[in-house]
C-alpha cells in the first residue's frame, strides 16, 4: 500500500504539468469549453440549485430538520436504518438534486446528529438527479419527448429508494448510539416534534435575520464551488476529446459493449456521462439506436451523475469523516439499477404516455431548449415560494405555541 502511495505523490503533479501543458497549447479550445462550463453553470445550475441551498440553510438554522426529524423517524428508522432527519434530507435532495443532499448530510453530521454510518447511508440514496434537470434538459431538451419524463422519473427515483433499502446493511454491525434524535419519547407525536423544534432553537440561539445572511453567504461559497468544477471538468473533457485520448476509451467500450447485448453506439454515452453528467445524457439524445437503450443509457449516466458531481460530493464530505467508497459503490449501483428499470417499465408506461403528458409543457418543433429551461426554472421558483410559505406558516405555528407552552418567566 505504501508504495502505491508513494507514486500517486508523483504522479498527481505530473497529471497536473501536463494538464496545464495542454491548457497552452490549445487555449482557444480551453477557454470556449471554459465559457460553455460557465454558462451551464449560469443558466441551469445556479438559479436550479441556489434557491434550495439557502432555502436547507434557513431550515436547519430554524430547528424545522429537528421538527420533521420527530415525525419522520418511525418510518426512516426501519427502512433505511437512518434518523428522522434523513427523511428531510431525503426530500430535498430528490427535489434539488445533487449535491444538495450531501451538503445537508454533512451539516447533519456536523451538528453530530447522525454518525459516520448513518450519513454514509443518506449520502449513498439520496445524491439524485432534480426533476428539472431529468424533465426540462434530459427529456425534453435532449430527446425531445416530453413523454419519457415519467419513465425517466420512476426509474432514477426508484432505483435510489431500492439503492437506499440495500445501503440499510452497509456498516449494520455498527452502533447507531451517537444519533440524537430519541425515538422512545412518549406523547404525540406532533407535539414531541414541536418540542424537538424547540429545543433546536434554543441551541442555535441566532436570529432570524442572521440565519437568512448566513445562509446566502454558506450558498454561495458552495455553488461557486460547483461552478469552478463544472468549468474545470469541461476544460479538461474537451482537452481529451481534442487530443482523442478519449478514442482509446472509445474503442475499449465499442469492443465490451455487443459482450453484454448492448448496442455499440452507446460506447459514447457511457465515456462521456463517466466524466459529465449533461455530456453523457446529450450524447444518450444523439445516439443512433433505439429509443429504450438511449433510454436506459440516460438513466445509467443521470444516476451515476459523472466525475464532475463526484468532485462536489468528495470537496464536501472532505470536511467529515464521511468517505467516498460507500458513495461510488452506490452510484453504480444507482446506474445499473436505473437501466434495469427502464427495460421493465419502458413499454407499460410509454404506452400510456398520454394520461400523464397533460401535466407537462407541450413541446413543439419551434421551442428552443433554453425556452424549455426556462419554464421549468419558472416553475422552480414558484414552488420554491410556495416553500417558503409553507416554512414560516409553521414557524408561526411554532412561535404561537412557544407562546402558550413555554412563556417568558
Amino acid at each position: 500500500m505504501l508504495p502505491i502511495k508513494r507514486y500517486i505523490v508523483y504522479i498527481i503533479p505530473m497529471i497536473s504539468l501536463t494538464f496545464i501543458l495542454l491548457i497552452l497549447v490549445y487555449p482557444t479550445i480551453s477557454f470556449n469549453a471554459a465559457i460553455r462550463g460557465i454558462i451551464i453553470w449560469w443558466d441551469v445550475l445556479f438559479p436550479a440549485l441556489f434557491p434550495f441551498l439557502v432555502v436547507s440553510e434557513i431550515l436547519l438554522g430554524i430547528g424545522i430538520v429537528h421538527f420533521f426529524g420527530t415525525l419522520l423517524d418511525p418510518i426512516m428508522r426501519p427502512l433505511f436504518r437512518v434518523p428522522g432527519i434523513g427523511g428531510f434530507v431525503m426530500t430535498m435532495g430528490f427535489a434539488s438534486g445533487y449535491p444538495v443532499g450531501a451538503r445537508l448530510t454533512s451539516k447533519l453530521w456536523e451538528q453530530k446528529l447522525i454518525n459516520q454510518v448513518e450519513g454514509e447511508r443518506l449520502v449513498a440514496f439520496t445524491s439524485t438527479s432534480d426533476p428539472i434537470f431529468l424533465i426540462g434538459a434530459v427529456s425534453v431538451g435532449f430527446f425531445h419527448d416530453v413523454n419519457l419524463a415519467l419513465v425517466l422519473a420512476i426509474s432514477h427515483y426508484g432505483a435510489g429508494i431500492i439503492v437506499g433499502l440495500l445501503m440499510r446493511y452497509h456498516g449494520k454491525n455498527t452502533s447507531n448510539a451517537v444519533s440524537q434524535i430519541k425515538t422512545k419519547q412518549k406523547g404525540f407525536i406532533l407535539f414531541r416534534a414541536f418540542q424537538s423544534m424547540h429545543k433546536a432553537r434554543l441551541e442555535d440561539g441566532r436570529t432570524l435575520g442572521i440565519i437568512i445572511s448566513e445562509a446566502v453567504e454558506a450558498s454561495i461559497k458552495l455553488i461557486f464551488v460547483i461552478g469552478g468544477l463544472v468549468v474545470f471538468f469541461s476544460v479538461i473533457l474537451e482537452i481529451l476529446t481534442t487530443i482523442h485520448f478519449l478514442d482509446l476509451f472509445y474503442l475499449l467500450f465499442q469492443s465490451l459493449m455487443p459482450l453484454f447485448g448492448f448496442p455499440v453506439e452507446l460506447s459514447q454515452v457511457i465515456i462521456n456521462g463517466t466524466f459529465e453528467v449533461t455530456l453523457g445524457a446529450k450524447s444518450a439524445g444523439e445516439a443512433n439506436t433505439s429509443l429504450i437503450a438511449k433510454t436506459a443509457a440516460a438513466a445509467f449516466v443521470v444516476s451515476w451523475s459523472g466525475l464532475s458531481v463526484h468532485a462536489q460530493i468528495a470537496s464536501i464530505l472532505h470536511f467529515t469523516n464521511l468517505r467516498y467508497t460507500p458513495f461510488i459503490i452506490a452510484r453504480l449501483l444507482h446506474g445499473f439499477i436505473a437501466a434495469g428499470i427502464v427495460y421493465l417499465i419502458f413499454e407499460p408506461v410509454h404506452s400510456y404516455q398520454s394520461s400523464f403528458s397533460f401535466i407537462l409543457p407541450t413541446v413543439s418543433g419551434e421551442t428552443t431548449t433554453p425556452e424549455i429551461l426556462s419554464s421549468f426554472l419558472s416553475f422552480s421558483l414558484w414552488s420554491i415560494a410556495f416553500l417558503f410559505v409553507c416554512i414560516f406558516s409553521l414557524y408561526l405555528i411554532y412561535l404561537l405555541m412557544k407562546l402558550l407552552f413555554y412563556p417568558k418567566k
